[in-house]
């Protein structure tokens, strides 16, 4: 967001300070030479407007806009109890030294009327109507400094009039101001440097080469009184938007850009001699350079925004007797010239946070700021919070999970580090606001877990179960104020999955090649339809594995909810439980424990399905007779199946055999069987260790070499199907959710890439 425009525009428009109002009867009531109110004196800070911009500072109050445009909406605040105003739109130039408001009458010219309104904001009365209509042709209003109204027009001849009138606007009461040049083009109310005087800014001469001073009119004398100063033709004033003249009793100031129109030199103006001094001053930013003067100080900045991303200029004093430099804001976005020689700032400090700021001489001389009205906000980067559960339940989730940390704004570079407590991996990362897969919403930086953590390298698709810490480091691009740390942590859950060794959630594939080496893969799923994939590369997991001739997944029949185990069948007939560590790291499978012998006498078994209904996955496996055996796990690892039960006879039809999880929907654990044809049967679980009859899914499926119940590998929420076949093909079959037709169309996948060795075993 840029700032708006400032109040104060360059030096051809003096300080066309903009306003929209309706105005009170009884206005004009103080007089001209009335001191500030006592209410804007030191006083507890009154709300401030968030989102507007400083356009105008009377006794009582000031008036902000939130556009700096027609279509802005203007406000009224006092200062005494922060009430506001709503004004209407309008647009007027050159109020100073009043709490008088001015709009312009339906229909009459917006930027010079000659029929207006006036309201005292100070008193509340109703508003007086003002005509200037019997002044002569052409006059119209070009200021109010105090209870004296401005009206400029043309004389029968020609030549321009300026006249001073009283404060209804009552012809009689017109004085002719005596000492402009006769050639005087146009005039604007530049300041009330001092009560019962205004001082002018006007260009003279011909159109082509016309010249610009500022002097001052005595309002009770209607005289200029001293010499004029000339603001140009000593220097290339160039008129950037936020530029601004500042004037004083004794000295004119404004920027210039003689030689490098982005680098600012400060131009300073005796106006008792016409003498000018220059000196470099800081770069010009967008909004060009904001000039102000506090007695023998000048202030200056580029207008900017607390919401910038480039490192942002203080609102600086400088001393114009001995050069001295200090800051006195954090930056500021506009200002305007205030009662008694002060200066109301929009800006902010890292002290005091956001607001209205009153420059103005301390008890030495040195300017110093007070927040008279604020916003509430803090301008140096504040953390707010986060806002997650101290626990994510990655099953309700559905594997995806938003993590939000609040700060006070957006313009920050934030380094997170997201840590795995049991394994120690780590998640570090450098976000700023345009990071593809964390950014800012509203004041919140969300990271999406699925998507970031998926892109990590170190953490995998789905990070571990467990105990996280994070840490969270914010620096303001800015430079505003200091960095932010903090700190916390959150825990992570869900269910072990089949197939998922790593108690991350997402499947994985053991592979055997020829040497006799295990290899992990870790998969997840991308695109539309799914396909699966790794996102890391493969990882050892043991040697040796050449001594077994079957190796199978059996879901977490051990019940330490980390991680699926698996079962290896020596030659000699030998079974042996491997129990997976859950790790993520180091061996991701615990070291083996002896089941039982006799395993030789099956021909296929599988495990992972629940067919008995108690929530443990149960191992089946068939015989050479073709007898179907069920062994209910019993939820320990030392002897982890009951004894054997007969449950099915018929099934040596069979060359693979593979438990799918619920495939039915029913709740219960499911089998897929291949016949020796190639055709894929289904088996649906009644929950009691039977199926009931089976259903043909298609044929063609003997082009696989193994087929493997991964589970729910796209988080669908239903069990899939893998297939690896001859030359290191693999295919992925989505589930569907619906028994009748189990599975969607397969696509490739790149799960199990054999890298050229080939691998002799996948389960």
């Amino acid at each position: 967001m840029k700032p708006a425009r400032p109040a104060r525009h360059h030096v051809s428009a003096a300080i066309a300070t903009v306003l929209a109002v309706t105005l009170g009867a009884g206005v004009l009531a103080a007089p001209a030479t009335a001191a500030p109110a006592a209410s804007t004196a030191s006083a507890a800070p009154v709300p401030y407007p968030a989102g507007t911009q400083i356009v105008m500072a009377g006794r009582t109050g000031f008036v902000t806009n939130d556009s700096m445009t027609h279509s802005g909406t203007l406000r009224w605040t006092r200062y005494a109890d922060g009430a506001t105003t709503e004004l209407p739109r309008g647009t007027l130039t050159g109020v100073c030294d009043t709490d008088v408001l001015v709009t312009p009458a339906p229909g009459a010219d917006a930027w010079a009327p000659r029929t207006f309104t006036l309201r005292d904001m100070a008193t509340g009365a109703g508003p007086v109507g003002v005509d200037l209509t019997a002044l002569g042709a052409d006059h119209r209003f070009a200021g109010l400094a105090g209870s004296t109204l401005l009206a400029l027009g043309t004389n029968p001849d020609g030549t321009r009039e300026l006249l001073l009138l009283g404060a209804t606007g009552d012809p009689g009461s017109a004085r002719r101001v005596a000492g402009l040049p006769a050639d005087v083009r146009s005039v604007s109310l530049a300041a009330c440097t001092s009560p019962g005087t205004a001082v002018l800014a006007y260009s003279a001469g011909p159109d082509a080469a016309p010249t610009r001073h500022v002097v001052t009119v005595d309002l009770a004398t209607a005289a200029v009184t001293g010499p004029a100063t000339a603001i140009d033709g000593l220097g290339s004033v160039t008129g950037y938007p936020g530029d601004t003249l500042a004037v004083s009793e004794a000295l004119v100031a404004w920027p210039e850009y003689a030689d490098d129109p982005y680098t600012g030199t400060l131009a300073i103006a005796d106006r008792a001699t016409g003498q000018v001094r220059r000196t470099p001053l800081i770069r010009r930013g967008e909004y060009g350079i904001n000039i102000g003067l506090v007695g023998d100080w000048v202030t200056y900045a580029s207008p900017d925004d607390l919401l910038g991303r480039g490192k942002t200029e203080p609102f600086r004093a400088r001393s114009l007797k001995t050069g001295e430099t200090i800051p006195l804001l954090a930056y500021m976005s506009s200002a305007v010239p205030g009662p008694g020689g002060t200066l109301l700032v929009r800006g902010g400090t890292v002290e005091k946070g956001e607001g209205l700021y009153r420059i103005a001489p301390g008890g030495d001389g040195r300017p110093t700021a007070e927040l008279v009205a604020s916003t509430g906000e803090p301008t140096k980067l504040t953390y707010l919070g986060d806002d997650m559960p101290d626990v994510f339940d990655l099953d309700r989730s559905g594997g995806r999970t938003l993590l939000k940390w609040k700060l006070s704004r957006v313009n920050a570079d934030v380094y997170l580090k997201l840590t795995h407590r049991r394994t120690g991996r780590t998640y570090v990362q450098e976000y700023k606001p345009d990071h593809p897969h964390a950014g800012f919403f509203g004041q919140n930086l969300v990271l999406d877990w699925s998507e970031s953590l998926g892109s990590s390298t170190s953490v995998g698709k789905a990070a571990p179960n467990g105990d996280y810490g994070w840490s969270l480091r914010a620096v303001p691009q800015n430079g505003i104020g200091p960095e932010v740390t903090a700190s916390g942590s959150f825990g992570v859950v869900r269910t072990p999955k089949p197939h998922d060794l790593d108690d991350n959630g997402a499947p994985d594939l053991l592979a055997r090649d020829a040497q006799g080496r295990l290899w992990q893969v870790d998969t997840h799923t991308e695109g539309t339809p799914s396909r699966l994939t790794t996102p890391d590369s493969r990882k050892r997991a043991g040697h040796g594995w050449n001594i077994y001739d079957r190796i199978e997944s059996v879901g977490d029949i051990g019940g330490r909810s980390t991680a699926a185990d698996f079962v290896a069948r020596d030659r000699s007939g030998v079974l042996w439980l491997y129990s997976g560590t859950g790790t993520g790291s180091g061996e991701v499978l615990a070291a083996r424990t002896r089941i039982g012998g006799g395993w030789n006498t099956y021909t296929r078994f599988t495990g992972g399905s629940d067919l008995t209904g108690d929530g443990r996955p149960d191992l089946v496996a068939t015989d050479k007779a073709g007898d179907l055996w069920l062994y209910k796990a019993n939820g320990g690892t030392g002897a982890p199946f009951a004894a054997r039960e007969k449950i099915g006879h018929g099934w040596g039809v069979y060359n693979q055999i593979t438990a799918t999880g619920n495939l039915g929907g029913n709740g219960t654990g499911d089998l897929v069987a291949r016949d020796t044809a190639g055709v894929l049967w289904l088996y649906l679980g009644k929950g009691d260790g039977t199926f009931a009859p089976r259903r043909k899914i298609g044929g063609g499926w003997n082009q696989y070499g193994e087929l493997v119940g991964i589970g729910d590998g796209d988080k669908d929420g239903h069990p899939d199907l893998y297939g690896y076949g001859p030359a290191g093909t693999s295919y992925f079959h989505a589930g569907t959710g619906d028994y009748t037709k189990p599975f969607a169309p397969r696509t490739s996948s790149e799960a199990l890439l054999d890298e050229g060795v080939g691998y002799d075993s996948v389960s």
